[in-house]
């Protein structure tokens, strides 16, 4: 017994008392994440989806026939995870409301182009509600679009020097001229 106290007694580095770090865990957690930014990002393109309010139920977040839903902070931390790769942001301080760019704002202003390209629109006046709803764009990822992310995408567009944007009366008549 006095030779199995003393194997105890004998002093240790801490390191050999550690246990390795939870890698499987880290990574499985990272696995999901990358998942859920796949999986949000695909709904959301197939529903033309721009915005997720959280105070709203989201069908992709909760599944009634099993009774199981995300949690407000999973879904925060798994939209958060897809501001911080420039795929969404949020548009209040309180992170109810959050923009989705399942096309970043670059690539949205190349799909305006190549649709104003296609279409022959080169130096032609369209309304911002055309580009949206318009008979053109029906059948193109353009129709429908949100206001804002068409917005951002032109003005990138027309600091470039590829179009111009005018200012009407009401939104309705807010217009842009191609000059590709």
């Amino acid at each position: 017994m006095g030779y199995l106290m003393s194997l105890l007694a004998v002093p240790c580095s801490a390191a050999e008392h550690r246990q390795p770090p939870s890698e499987p865990v880290k990574d499985t957690r990272e696995k999901q994440v990358q998942l859920w930014k796949e999986l949000i990002l695909e709904y959301c393109k197939t529903h033309k989806i721009f915005v997720i309010d959280l105070k709203h139920d989201f069908p992709l977040f909760s599944n009634p026939a099993i009774e199981r839903s995300l949690s407000h902070e999973a879904r925060v931390a798994f939209l958060s995870a897809l501001v911080a790769e420039g795929r969404a942001e949020w548009m209040d301080k309180g992170q109810r409301k959050c923009l989705v760019l399942w096309h970043r704002i670059q690539d949205w202003a190349d799909i305006i182009l190549r649709f104003a390209k296609d279409n022959g629109f080169e130096d032609s006046v369209m309304t911002m509600e055309e580009l949206r709803t318009g008979v053109e764009s029906r059948g193109t990822e353009l129709h429908g679009m949100d206001r804002t992310v068409l917005m951002r995408a032109l003005k990138l567009l027309e600091n470039k020097g590829k179009l111009a944007l005018f200012k009407g009366a009401s939104t309705d008549d807010e217009g842009v001229k191609f000059s590709i």
